[in-house]
């Protein structure tokens, strides 16, 4: 399985905002079927596009993050872009699919923060 970046109440924001280019931020935990699956997707987009950051926020150990974002269902995906919070990410979980949602949602201005 491919590892990401995990993330913490302590360095979150300021790890996004020292991150250049796209990055994606997976909300998780270990008992989350669906986000094992988007774990390989995120591995497989992050591998065709190796200027995409991808960082993991485990929802069992940071609840300070979860209740900061409002995550209430996980898998939760969340979209930067040059350190600057974009929006959240919805869409199916598969390869083609999330390149051509992050294309689109890159276009639209940037949303404030939940």
């Amino acid at each position: 399985m491919d590892r990401f970046t995990r993330l913490n109440q302590f360095d979150f924001h300021h790890a996004l905002q020292e991150t250049r280019g796209v990055s994606l931020v997976l909300f998780t935990s270990s008992a989350c079927g669906a986000c094992r699956a988007w774990r390989g997707v995120l591995a497989g987009y992050r591998a065709r596009n190796p200027g995409v950051s991808v960082f993991e926020v485990d929802c069992e150990q940071e609840m300070a993050l979860v209740r900061e974002f409002e995550v209430y269902h996980l898998p939760a995906i969340f979209l930067y872009r040059d350190g600057v919070y974009h929006c959240q990410v919805q869409c199916d979980a598969q390869l083609a699919t999330l390149r051509d949602c992050i294309t689109d949602l890159l276009q639209q201005p940037p949303q404030d923060l939940p």
